[in-house]
């Protein structure tokens, strides 16, 4: 064979290859652009699979509530969505929210369920280790009372301990007792902690930046988990009573176990 018909064939061969690669770049391309991307939804940036979260929107005493599996694809601008950097799962509720029957106070804010996402969570503190831990950060306070929770264990009745900001002091809270354990009183919104909840043998560890804080006694049966933004002021305690006025939280790592 001649060396020009060489030549001929091996060009032929090399326009045959582009021409696959033109075919096969743009179907590679349609097939990403159709996937969502990771910003998209809260629950791509935290694993929601049994969690679900009351917004501090609805009617009169009957918040939003969305489950599994609306809840893998669900995002509502600005009380529950990817922050703006898209590195962690915004909570916002405004001091003019609607709350729920039992609460004079708005949240935006996850509770722990089961059974991918489809029944109530309800665990007993001395059968089992129980673990939440969580990375977060307070973002705004509420104006006149500047009071917002964080994260949550909560039984049958009522709230058991919670991670609670005042102003610049951060508290660890034992059922009434607000001031139980006083953190940090030096706290500046936009830091980030890690928090964490140990229930076994009837007592809750609670840990902040890994190291023990307390140790509360809780016997009780019926608990759960819960994390996001509960804005502890209302129309009566704070102004101006609009949805400019309010309190935000960011979620960055939420991890249940139970053993």
């Amino acid at each position: 064979m001649s060396r020009t018909r060489k030549r001929t064939l091996a060009t032929a061969g090399v326009a045959a290859l582009s021409a696959l690669a033109a075919l096969t770049v743009p179907l590679a391309t349609a097939g990403t652009a159709t996937a969502a991307a990771p910003c998209d939804y809260p629950a791509q940036q935290l694993d929601l699979t049994n969690w679900k979260v009351t917004l501090p929107t609805g009617s009169s005493g009957s918040p939003t509530e969305v489950k599994q599996p609306a809840l893998a694809t669900f995002s509502s601008s600005p009380w529950f969505t990817v922050n703006s950097r898209c590195t962690g799962v915004q909570f916002r509720s405004a001091v003019n929210a609607v709350t729920t029957p039992n609460s004079s106070y708005g949240r935006s804010e996850l509770r722990e369920m089961t059974d991918n996402g489809t029944k109530n969570a309800s665990w007993s503190a001395t059968s089992g280790t129980h673990t939440l831990t969580f990375r977060e950060a307070f973002n705004k306070l509420p104006n006149d009372k500047p009071h917002v929770v964080g994260a949550q264990i909560h039984d049958g009745d009522d709230d058991v301990t919670v991670f609670r900001l005042e102003g610049t002091s951060l508290y660890i809270t034992k059922g009434d007792d607000t001031h139980h354990k006083l953190v940090t009183s030096n706290y500046q919104l936009n830091t980030v902690f890690e928090g964490k909840f140990v229930v076994s043998g009837g007592q809750i560890k609670v840990y902040y930046n890994g190291v023990l804080q307390t140790t509360i006694p809780h016997t009780a049966s019926g608990n759960y988990f819960k994390a996001g933004g509960y804005t502890q002021a209302n129309c009566g305690n704070s102004s101006p009573c609009s949805s400019t006025n309010y309190g935000q939280v960011s979620v960055y790592k939420l991890q249940v176990s139970h053993s």
